[in-house]
């Protein structure tokens, strides 16, 4: 009898650890783990492309020298720029770099006498960034710097090719003495710009070309990304996040800790994860690769951007993207935001994030050819702007504006950087059906009296 219920209390035992395993095996509901790290976000579906960070590091614009003080402006996104940046400086090697004071040549003279390309960073570009542009090789002392200007030319009367790069704080130049670039290769940069409008270089090295810039005016369809969709790629668990409106009537999610906003009718975004500030470095180019991260995981990028450094009162914290449309930079202007993201990062933690929930149609609804002013006219410009002193840029770029019917409408102007990195409209295009007159026409047509007339009529008609 007690043999027989030994017997029966094995197999019960038995039958039981089966039980427990078979449970184990298969997550029955009430034995998988609930404990779950705040470092894993919710997976959402994909929004925007992602991107590297190759993709964002690139020249606001390539200048071209061709001698007998000539010059051509090439901008991102044409044929000309991809071919003298992309196949046949990228693939180079930029070697023995040695240092000088940065007035060791007289630079104006030789933009003036000299054939040359030269490449231009907004605020500079950290040596470890800029390495993802172009193979470059340097001590110590190169390798932690940031270049803002890179000139290759050819001295006049020789066949010798020298190329230089800029600090972005104007004390020192570095020059490559082992590059692998011919002279060859620099007429083929200045043959690219022969035909190209020809540009006119002021005594502060601000070039404007000497005819109207043809442009062209584009009106995009958009869609919007949903306030759930962002809300899913933002919080570790959307589950736990509340929806509130503030007093302005925007509306706002957060989960006691991460905030996110959502404004201009459910245009703009603005995300906060509070972190406690450290003291250690805050290095900008791991701040980049960062940022470049937390964007592809987080809304993805919509079209062409490229990376602009901060101010150097920032210290590396606060990084922005400027998108690009058509070629053009897309300037913003209040009160419409749109064509930049912008994110603060501490040691490679993003803790603000800001973004267009626009989504552009892969068509245009329309394209219409304007032209922005050049010659008297905008040199004119140039000299009556209030802020001439401070400036340190003209560039062509899209004004945007929201229009009826879901669209965006992209004015071609001509924008302005100052000193701090301010950007303002100088002047819009002229009317669309204008037609610029044939150069001997406007080289003897305009006095003083007819130039500011034109300005007046232009500056009325910005924004049209």
């Amino acid at each position: 009898m007690m043999e027989r219920a030994k017997t029966t209390l094995l197999i019960a035992l038995v039958a039981l650890s089966l039980l427990q395993s078979y449970l184990l095996a298969y997550s029955m509901p009430g034995l998988s783990a609930t404990v779950r790290s705040e470092q894993d976000y919710v997976n959402a579906e994909p929004m925007g492309a992602p991107a590297s960070v190759e993709s964002v590091i690139f020249p606001e614009e390539i200048i071209i020298h061709l001698g007998d003080n000539k010059h051509t402006v090439i901008y991102p996104d044409t044929q000309f720029y991809e071919m003298i940046l992309g196949q046949r400086i990228q693939g180079r090697e930029f070697k023995g770099f040695q240092r000088s004071p940065s007035d060791v040549l007289d630079w104006d003279q030789i933009r003036k006498e000299d054939i040359g390309v030269e490449m231009r960073f907004d605020n500079g570009i950290p040596v470890e960034l800029l390495q993802k542009l172009l193979k470059l090789e340097g001590d110590l002392l190169f390798l932690n710097e940031t270049i803002n200007r890179i000139f290759i030319f050819k001295t006049t009367g020789t066949e010798e090719v020298r190329t230089f790069f800029f600090s972005a704080d104007g004390r020192m130049v570095y020059e490559s003495v082992r590059a692998d670039l011919t002279v060859r290769d620099v007429q083929d940069y200045v043959g690219f710009g022969q035909f190209q409008p020809g540009y006119t270089m002021t005594e502060d090295g601000i070039y404007v070309p000497q005819e109207p810039l043809q442009a062209t005016e584009l009106v995009y369809p958009y869609e919007l990304y949903s306030q759930d969709e962002m809300q899913r790629s933002l919080f570790f668990d959307p589950s736990t996040t509340r929806a509130i409106e503030d007093r302005s009537g925007s509306q706002i999610y957060t989960d006691g800790k991460r905030g996110l906003q959502v404004e201009q009718n459910g245009m703009w975004i603005m995300y906060t994860n509070p972190a406690a500030s450290q003291s250690v470095e805050n290095l900008l180019s791991d701040n980049v690769y960062a940022s470049v991260d937390f964007i592809n995981e987080h809304g993805g990028w919509e079209g062409a951007h490229r990376f602009v450094n901060p101010a150097p009162e920032s210290s590396g914290t606060y990084l922005r993207f400027k998108q690009y449309v058509d070629q053009y930079p897309v300037l913003d202007t209040s009160p419409f935001r749109y064509g930049y993201m912008r994110l603060r990062v501490q040691q490679g933690v993003v803790t603000e994030y800001e973004r267009s929930l626009i989504k552009l149609g892969s068509k245009t609804d329309s394209r219409t050819a304007r032209y922005l002013p050049g010659g008297k006219q905008l040199q004119t410009l140039l000299e009556h702007y209030e802020k001439r002193e401070q400036l340190s840029a003209l560039f062509p770029a899209l004004q945007v504006s929201p229009i009826d019917n879901n669209q965006l409408r992209f004015t071609p102007v001509w924008g302005v950087r100052l000193a701090d990195g301010t950007e303002e409209v100088l002047a819009s295009a002229y009317p669309a059906g204008y037609e610029p007159p044939a150069k001997e026409e406007q080289e003897t047509a305009l006095g003083d009296e007819q130039a500011e007339s034109d300005i007046t009529s232009m500056n009325s008609g910005q924004g049209r």
